[in-house]
């Protein structure tokens, strides 16, 4: 087709303004917009819809535990009998399980990659590690001693006969103790308190690795920053302790009649039908030995969990224990509890936490999945916080937001990764940037706003963002550097959905299309392309160019307002507007069009004006001279250098 004169001068005029601004574009409209970006076809094990298919297996696990708490050493002691049920269609000689106590062995891994000047999972000064006493296999009745081999985290065992596909089982039989860290990598521990020790206590048992169709058998080892991918089941356990202790854990407790006082049994039935806090015991009872029962050295505590993927528990002497009714939809309910030591016992510290907890489980629940445990627990103690089903560990010095904060946080993980599965040691993004997007949406909702945050800061958050030493969020955890690990985790990826659901898609096709990833995973195991194919395929936008530059890449975004002509040299006929795209990462743009007549006019521009390349020129409907133009008006986009976003006319 021929070009007109007309045509022709104006890419002149537009390559001679860019040439004058000095700027250089980076952009590659066919790397952006590659059609090719799945590594794999759909097919019917996980569809291209996004979807587990007609074919979708995963294998399961149930846990029946027995284990002691020796206060004294600080030691558990006790067993665990796994039934492993191989749902795959392949035969398995052997099974591989995680142990990642032995993070806290002085040869582990872990202690050998952790840098000289420590950090939060450094172990200083402690020799730890399982104590595997014996593994034997439970098949048709018959016990037998199993060979096995440890290898730092991960523990092998080998199977007399292989365990079949499509639904055979077999029974684990481990022994082992080992002693609680003082400092567990932030994850669990014990804190010394006036009134005694709290022990919070998580990967307290060898858990089955998970077997599935994309990797075989997971085995990364535990290295710290990395956390979890584990398999679903069924959870019995019983926590022997002196009978001074309260304990909590994931589940349900079965046998309250038998470890708590009836004071304490009535207090907790009026919470299940209060939505304000109902103290079950308070500071004046810690220390009265009346708030246990009476006549017993050591009581045993029985939880049932289920579903679930893993469990967690903890306990003291020291705790303050206050309880309230969660309301959750379709009139269901749950309940939330706190237990914290007397020294956070303050209104505006951890008096509040049973009010934060039951905050943010029913705004996660109301929006995206119900809340499925019986129970939410948040435990203070020493660790910063941590997130386990259906109970959660936080800094006991919290108050105020921050205290609302990681409650808040940890709590969202009840729906990444407790009830959407995925690979945490792989893809922490998954769980702690999905998480941070929900995060964002309960602080806003919670108690009137009260925790709000309403300053984006867009353009500084894009500096820090996209720093010379930043790095891309596809990366495993353990390799991100530790400046970089708050941003590819947590803020970036949140940022990221955030995007998408104010800028990219709006808020409805967002968050119903985020249902649907969510309804269709739970309690599954998704990968990042599952993902990435359910937004799309719910929501019908191709987001390829977006999951290929905020999450698989590093690029930058920055666009330019770099110049504005008249058509036929006349104001009043409406106004051609160049804006530049210079660096690698499309995005959809707004641009201001102010008139010297005052009038201001908002163009929404989508991200496929970039298919033609880095420089895009519209037309304005303006009448009279155009005195500024303004991309990204409302600052809602991460751009590098707001210093170009502007253009402005020379005075007449």
């Amino acid at each position: 087709m021929k070009k007109s004169f007309k045509a022709i001068l104006l890419c002149a005029s537009l390559f001679f303004l860019n040439q004058l601004s000095g700027q250089v574009s980076v952009f590659n409209k066919q790397e952006a917009f590659a059609p090719e970006f799945y590594p794999d076809k759909g097919n019917d094990i996980r569809t291209a819809a996004g979807t587990p298919g007609t074919r979708y297996w995963q294998n399961a696990a149930n846990y029946k535990i027995n284990v002691a708490l020796d206060t004294v050493s600080h030691s558990i002691t006790g067993n665990v009998v796994i039934t492993y049920k191989n749902n795959s269609s392949q035969s398995l000689s052997f099974l591989w399980l995680q142990a990642d106590q032995n993070i806290y062995n002085v040869e582990s891994r872990g202690v050998a990659q952790t840098t000289v000047s420590g950090g939060r999972w450094a172990n200083q000064n402690f020799n730890g590690g399982y104590h595997i006493s014996a593994v034997s296999i439970v098949k048709g009745g018959k016990e037998t001693k199993a060979q096995h081999f440890i290898s730092d985290t991960r523990m092998q065992v080998l199977l007399p006969e292989a365990l079949k596909g499509n639904g055979d089982s077999v029974q684990l039989k481990i022994n082992y103790s080992f002693v609680v860290p003082e400092y567990g990598t932030d994850r669990l521990g014990r804190l010394k308190t006036r009134n005694g020790w709290i022990y919070e206590i998580a990967q307290w048992y060898p858990r089955m690795s998970v077997f599935d169709n994309v990797q075989g058998w997971n085995t990364l080892p535990y290295l710290g920053q990395g956390e979890f991918y584990l398999e679903y089941g069924n959870f019995d356990f019983s926590i022997t302790v002196p009978a001074n202790q309260i304990v909590v854990a994931s589940g349900e407790l079965q046998n309250p009649k038998e470890v708590l006082t009836a004071t304490e049994i009535s207090r907790l039935q009026q919470a299940r039908l209060s939505d304000k806090t109902i103290v079950i015991r308070d500071s004046t009872q810690v220390t009265n030995p009346a708030s246990r029962p009476l006549g017993k050295e050591m009581l045993t505590w029985r939880f049932k969990c289920t579903n679930s993927r893993d469990v967690a528990w903890a306990a003291s002497a020291a705790f303050v224990w206050d309880a309230a009714k969660i309301n959750l939809p379709k009139n269901k309910t749950a309940l939330a509890m706190s237990v914290y030591p007397v020294e956070s016992a303050t209104d505006t510290g951890w008096n509040r936490s049973t009010e934060y907890v039951k905050g943010a489980i029913e705004h996660y629940s109301a929006p995206w999945y119900t809340y499925t445990y019986p129970v939410a627990v948040n435990v203070a103690g020493i660790v910063g916080g941590m997130e386990y089903p259906g109970i959660v560990f936080c800094g006991s010095k919290a108050n105020r937001g921050d205290l609302w904060g990681v409650t808040s946080h940890e709590f969202g993980h009840n729906w990444f990764p407790m009830i959407v599965g995925t690979n945490e040691r792989k893809y922490a993004w998954m769980d702690e940037g999905f998480n941070t997007f929900i995060n964002t949406l309960a602080n806003a909702g919670f108690n009137n706003g009260e925790y709000r945050d309403d300053s984006t800061k867009m353009y500084s958050i894009a500096k820090s963002y996209f720093s010379d030493s930043t790095e891309s969020i596809f990366n495993l955890p353990d390799v991100n550097t530790p400046q970089n690990w708050g941003i590819n985790s947590y803020s970036k990826p949140g940022l990221g959905l955030t995007l998408l659901r104010e800028e990219i898609l709006g808020p409805q096709r967002f968050d119903n299309a985020f249902r649907y990833y969510i309804h269709n995973w739970a309690f599954k195991h998704p990968t990042p392309w599952d993902f990435f194919r359910a937004i799309e395929n719910y929501s019908g936008e191709t987001l390829d160019w977006f999951w290929r530059g905020w999450f698989i890449n590093n690029w930058k975004f920055d666009v330019a307002a770099t110049g504005v002509s008249y058509a036929d040299n006349d104001n009043r006929k409406g106004s051609l507007i160049t804006i530049e795209l210079l660096q690698k990462m499309p995005m959809p743009v707004s641009v201001q069009v102010t008139e010297e007549n005052g009038k201001a006019t908002i163009v929404k521009l989508p991200v496929e004006v970039w298919h033609h390349g880095s420089r895009w020129t519209f037309r304005a409907n303006t009448t009279s001279r155009v005195t500024s133009v303004v991309a990204d008006p409302g600052r809602r986009l991460p751009d590098i250098n707001e210093g170009n976003n502007v253009w402005r006319g020379s005075a007449q």
